[in-house]
Order: structure tokens, then C-alpha cells, then sequence
């Protein structure tokens, strides 16, 4: 497949690929989206960056839109669940950009917000409905929405999924699915219990893996740089004020460190924001727009916005702290290098922190280069390195309350299929760090901890 007039798509997505000037389809659009309009199932191992709401959304806009079938009060015929606000707003602006040419309305559902507008958009009937998994349980069980009409389940960032903790949820909403569905998973990597999940809720499914770990790196270009703490911060200036920096995201281990670092910039004449999840969802929007549109040059960031942030331009990634999990310093550097563009990643590591640099080159397959001028570091005894493990986990014990989660407590909802800026702005929430809390009653409305990518 060269380009997306070959794919059998109707009149209406045509125009809307040519209005976003979209003409060569990414691996996973060209492997995915046939299968799909087939009707086949779908697994699909991809990282963030490379198209994959499109693969998904234009099958199912074009499978909606053959027939266009009237919308029913709180009964979808499509489910999409992501795993936090960020991605479900960014798939809901896919939705409108797509499908603005067809009479199809979609509805945004996650927490964070109050949901009675929500609940409102719902009662007048969507066609598609975009979630996080605690607020769709949520408003299931206070019987806003039904499944039993539903035609197409999209599973994205299964992985992230269970790294914040929804295992039991997902079992719970699966369970509730019609049994003659279609249905499409996504995932950025594979492993174990990821395959175990797939093989519940495919049936048949054609498998497509077009971003392994190993090469998924590979068009952006690392650095690291061997620097205790006390000199992280100025190093971090020095490098923020250089020339070739137009938009950056600098990645912190914890929300009170990368509010902190945030303040520290913007006293030194530094443009920048925070994002993580003790802020409201508006504060997060307001400074994801305000990097959007370069009113500040700088965001920091905790893993929340790994692969929540879907950005064109970041021209670099800076580890400030280096993840603990490996597979994150995948996710983060994938901020940068989008879209077949080049990127520079550039890591801080400390002698504290050189086991998560040994974890994260033997996942990637390759050495992270010495940023240039910097001396070799000494060496690392295989002792220490065998006790890493240990130190890792022990670490992840403390800094993992601040790393992933989310806010279910409330929710909002956009219902529009031609407005672009459908679940942009205020009716959104996102994900909050941190694995998600316990659920209690109030006032018959369960307030739960729960947590949105979209590329084209």
C-alpha cells in the first residue's frame, strides 16, 4: 500500500486525509486498517508516535458511516478505553478530525470532572464512546451506559493498562461485552500477562508488530551525561538555553521535584510548566496547550505524561532522573523524534542511578552514547550490578507512589463529531500518579482514583 487513496475508505475520510494533507500511510496504518475494515481482529504491538489511532479510528468511522445508524441513549456501538485522560482526549480529537464530514457523534468519559455533563451527552446518544476504564465501571453500574449494542472494542496501551494497576477492571468491563464483536488491541510491548489478556479478547486475530523495544530508538539520538545531583540543575539550564532547543520536556521522578524544577527554570528566565497529577485537569490542559503553542518552551514532566503527550516539534527529552523502569525511558524519549522527525534524548545519571542505565541499555540493545566532551565513567563491579534488582525495588517501593495513576471521581464528556476541539479543553481529565486508590461510597457516586495519544 503507497498511499491512503488505495484503501477502499468512503468519500467522507477521503476528504478529511486530504484536509490534514495525510497521503503515505505509516507501518501500522498499512497493516492494520485493511484488516480491520475486513472485520478481522486486531493485535497490534506499536509504540506511541507511529499512527495507531488513525489505524483504529478510520476503520471504524468508515464502518459507521457505510451505514450510519442512529444513535441510542447510553447504549454505544463502539468502545475505545485508554488508560488515562491525556490519550482518551487526543483519540476524541482524533474522532472529531476524522470524522468531521459524517453525522457521528462521540463521547468522552473519564474522571477528574464532575459527570453530569457526562451523563447528559450519554443520555442523548454517541455512536462512540472514548474511556478510562474507573469512570466507564462508574457510570455502568449507575446504569448511564450499556454495552449490549456494542459492535467494536479498542483496547490502546494495554501495557500501560496494567502498569497503573486496571487489571481487575479490564476483567470486569471485558466480561460485560457482547460476544459477537470485533475487536482491536493495541499494545507497546508484549509481555506475559499482556498475551494472556489479548488471547481472552481476540478471537482470530491478525497480529501486527511493526515498533519492537530494540528500534524503536533508534531515529532519536541519545546522550547521557555522568553528573552528580548538586550539578543536575545548572547543567540542565545550560543545555535548556541553548539554540538549537525550541520546545523540550524534561522528565522528573517525582511531582514535588518537577514542580520544583519548574519554579527553578522559570526564576532563571526559563518559560516553563509542570504537569503531573496533583494538578487539576484544567491546569494540565492549560499548560499542555501552553506548550502547544509555544507560550513556554519547557515541560515538566512526571512518567504520567510518557505516552499522554502527543506534541509535534519537541526537538528534546531530558531524563533529569532516570526512570526505574526501563521500558519508561522508552516511552519518554518517544516524545521527541515524532512523526519521522529527528530528536535528541539526553539522560542525567548519577552514581545512584547507574544500574537504571545498565537496565536501560540492555533493553534497548545499545550502549546510550557519552554526550560529547564527557569523560567515561568508571566502570560498574558486577557485584553492584547484581544487587541492582534489589535496589531497583526497593526504590520503586518509595518513588512508585509518584510515578502512575489516575482520578476517577468524575468525568467529562464531548459529544460532537465536527468540532475539532471536541474534548480539548475543559471537559477532560487525565490521569494523576500514583496506582489507583479505593474505591468509596458518597452520595451513591463511587469517588475513585483513575486516569488520556492520538497520532495521525
Amino acid at each position: 500500500m503507497k498511499n491512503f487513496a488505495e484503501i477502499d475508505l468512503i468519500a467522507p475520510l477521503q476528504r478529511a486525509l486530504a484536509d490534514e494533507k495525510y497521503e503515505i500511510p505509516t507501518p501500522i496504518q498499512a497493516q492494520t486498517i485493511p484488516a480491520a475494515l475486513s472485520g478481522r481482529d486486531v493485535l497490534g504491538c506499536a509504540q506511541t508516535g507511529t499512527g495507531k489511532t488513525a489505524a483504529f479510528a478510520l476503520p471504524i468511522l468508515n464502518r459507521l458511516g457505510e451505514h450510519q445508524p442512529r444513535s441510542k441513549p447510553n447504549s454505544p456501538l463502539v468502545l475505545v478505553l485508554a488508560p488515562t485522560r491525556e490519550l482518551a482526549i487526543q483519540i476524541g480529537d482524533s474522532f472529531a478530525t476524522y470524522g468531521k464530514h459524517l453525522p457521528l457523534k462521540h463521547v468522552l468519559v473519564y474522571g477528574g470532572v464532575s459527570q453530569h455533563s457526562q451523563v447528559n451527552a450519554l443520555n442523548r446518544g454517541a455512536h462512540i464512546l472514548v474511556a478510562t476504564p474507573g469512570r466507564l465501571i462508574d457510570l455502568m453500574e449507575q446504569g448511564y451506559i450499556h454495552l449490549n449494542l456494542l459492535q467494536v472494542f479498542v483496547l490502546d496501551e494495554a501495557d500501560r493498562m496494567l502498569d497503573m494497576g486496571f487489571l481487575p477492571d479490564l476483567k470486569k468491563i471485558i466480561k460485560q461485552l457482547p460476544e459477537k464483536r470485533q475487536s482491536l488491541f493495541f499494545s507497546a510491548t508484549m509481555p506475559p500477562k499482556i498475551v494472556e489478556l489479548s488471547q481472552r479478547l481476540l478471537a482470530n486475530p491478525i497480529s501486527v508488530n511493526v515498533t519492537p523495544e530494540k528500534t524503536s530508538v533508534e531515529r532519536i539520538e541519545q546522550q547521557v551525561f555522568f553528573v552528580e545531583r548538586n550539578g543536575k540543575r545548572e547543567l540542565l539550564k545550560k543545555i535548556l538555553t541553548k539554540p538549537d532547543v525550541d520546545r523540550a520536556i524534561v522528565f522528573s521522578r517525582t511531582k514535588r521535584g518537577a514542580n520544583m524544577l519548574a519554579q527553578k527554570l522559570l526564576l532563571g528566565g526559563i518559560k516553563a510548566a509542570a504537569i503531573h497529577g496533583n494538578k487539576s485537569q484544567g491546569a494540565r490542559q492549560r499548560a499542555l496547550e501552553a506548550f502547544r503553542t509555544k507560550q513556554i518552551d519547557v515541560l515538566v514532566a512526571t512518567d504520567v505524561a510518557a505516552r499522554g503527550i502527543d506534541i509535534d516539534g519537541v526537538t528534546h527529552v531530558v531524563n533529569y532522573d532516570l526512570p526505574t523502569e526501563p521500558e519508561s525511558y522508552v516511552h519518554r524519549i518517544g516524545r521527541t523524534g515524532r512523526a519521522g522527525a529527528e530528536g535528541l534524548a539526553i539522560s542525567f545519571c548519577t552514581s545512584e542511578e547507574r544500574q537504571d542505565l545498565i537496565a536501560i541499555e540492555k533493553l534497548i540493545g545499545q550502549k546510550v552514547p557519552l554526550a560529547p566532551g564527557q569523560p567515561a565513567p568508571q566502570p560498574v563491579s558486577e557485584e553492584s550490578t547484581s544487587a541492582s534488582p534489589q535496589r531497583r525495588s526497593g526504590r520503586n517501593s518509595r518513588s512508585g507512589r509518584s510515578g502512575q495513576g489516575q482520578s476517577r471521581a468524575g468525568q467529562a464528556a464531548t459529544t460532537s463529531g465536527s468540532q475539532r476541539t471536541a474534548g480539548r479543553g475543559s471537559t477532560e481529565a487525565s490521569a494523576t500518579d500514583g496506582k489507583p486508590k479505593q474505591r468509596r461510597r458518597r452520595k451513591g457516586t463511587r469517588g475513585r482514583q483513575q486516569s488520556g495519544q492520538a497520532t495521525g
